[in-house]
């Protein structure tokens, strides 16, 4: 898979993309991130790329042109046409970055990541060039480029050959909506503490069913909110909803003898 990034500051990714998982994932193969300065389709030759708002206030906003120009020689398009992957522009007014989210890009062979910076990018490149807009939350940045980062780096995930083990991304948190299980690893027991019994049985049936337990009760205490999407978009087993049955009454029997909400 192929990662376009295109960024006022291409040193800020030095050090994302040259260690660990997408190191191995580069070398290997997997994928490839390819960095753009959009100030070299600057015209001028200070290379300036932001101009002040129209209509006054505080911050600088990158030009369209520039912009406009580095996305059609890259992606090799015209403005107006259909570019030939997702041009995806990381700004706190795009959609969320979730699970589901993550997958849908995972399933391109290319998309290019589009960083603003300062009060923005002109609104005139956005409308004609971006086909999607992804936010990491609600929150704001110096920069898209942390952004793009975390978009590329969730996305690997599931590109095959990334991780050296492929079942890793199926078992992380939202992978099914839910949060994940906790995890142990040696010693057998640290500090007066072990590990659950069922762990060490070799019964792989009964751990998965104890994952799926821990992980729906640690998501009905931590994020509730989660569980009703978990049910609409990963619909449970007859033995997985049992076991939500009974975590539910768990929490209900704990309100009855508290007297404090729980989570439902």
């Amino acid at each position: 898979m192929r990662f376009d990034l295109f960024t006022l500051f291409p040193e800020y990714f030095d050090g994302p993309f040259s260690s660990s998982i997408l190191k191995r994932a580069i070398d290997a193969g997997a994928i490839s991130i390819a960095l753009h300065n959009i100030r070299d389709w600057c015209e001028d030759k200070h290379r300036r790329a932001d101009d002040a708002p129209f209509g006054g206030g505080a911050g600088m906003v990158m030009k369209a042109d520039p912009v406009a120009r580095a996305l059609e020689s890259v992606l090799n398009f015209d403005v107006g046409s259909k570019p030939p992957c997702p041009i995806i522009y990381l700004s706190p007014q795009g959609r969320t970055l979730n699970q589901k989210v993550v997958l849908e890009l995972a399933a391109h062979e290319r998309i290019a990541l589009l960083c603003g910076h300062y009060e923005g990018i002109d609104e005139r490149a956005i409308q004609s060039c971006v086909t999607d807009e992804i936010s990491l939350g609600d929150f704001v940045l110096t920069g898209g480029e942390s952004a793009a980062a975390i978009v590329v780096e969730s996305v690997s995930r599931f590109v095959p050959g990334t991780l050296g083990n492929e079942a890793s991304a199926s078992g992380d948190s939202f992978a099914s909506g839910l949060l994940e299980a906790p995890c142990y690893t040696r010693p057998l027991l640290w500090r007066e503490m072990g590990v659950p019994d069922v762990l060490l049985s070799g019964h792989h049936a009964e751990i998965d069913k104890w994952r799926f337990r821990e992980g729906l009760r640690r998501t009905m205490l931590r994020r509730p909110e989660l569980v009703e999407i978990a049910l609409r978009e990963f619909p449970f087993s007859r033995e997985q909803l049992k076991i939500y049955q009974e975590i539910q009454r768990e929490f209900e029997e704990k309100h009855d003898e508290s007297g404090h909400s729980s989570p439902s």
